[in-house]
């Protein structure tokens, strides 16, 4: 199982720390399952800190995690998020995570066990690879302006 996480920030950005530490968790939860079937988990951690590595890995919203290519929320549902604001210095909204009926800045530890057991026992009634129903992949105009805050302070600062 190859599980990526893609972020914009963890030093700042809650979201992604939350994020982060609920991936983490929820791998420590499930590990033992794992082991027992046999499953390796290979966890990459992707900071996507420009608008070319976005496009690269066709990036929707922060954060996001894919298991085995499959974002574990196909609606990408988005909201104000202050600690990305202050990061750029402009509004930015990031991912809000839908799991039962309820939000959540980042996605509950079983959500993420959830997509990560379903893909272990092929039960694809999950999300399916959101990227993968795109035709044609375009930067969302949320992180072009990210990236341009983000650039125009670099300049500023330098």
């Amino acid at each position: 199982i190859i599980i990526d996480f893609l972020y914009l920030d963890l030093d700042i950005c809650t979201r992604c720390q939350g994020t982060d530490e609920g991936l983490d968790e929820a791998i420590e939860d499930v590990a033992g399952v794992l082991q027992l079937t046999g499953i390796e988990v290979v966890v990459n951690k992707i900071h996507i800190n420009s608008k070319e590595m976005a496009i690269q890995h066709k990036f929707i919203s922060s954060p996001t995690i894919r298991v085995n290519g499959k974002d574990i929320q196909m609606e990408v549902k988005e909201s104000l998020c202050e600690s990305c604001g202050d990061l750029c210095g402009d509004d930015v909204d990031c991912r809000v995570w839908v799991y039962k009926g309820k939000e959540y800045n980042a996605p509950p530890k079983a959500m993420i066990i959830d997509a990560i057991l379903r893909e272990v026992y092929g039960d694809n009634n999950g999300p399916s690879d959101y990227n993968n129903n795109r035709e044609i992949y375009q930067l969302p105009e949320n992180l072009k302006r990210f990236f341009e805050a983000i650039n125009k302070n670099k300049n500023i600062n330098a």
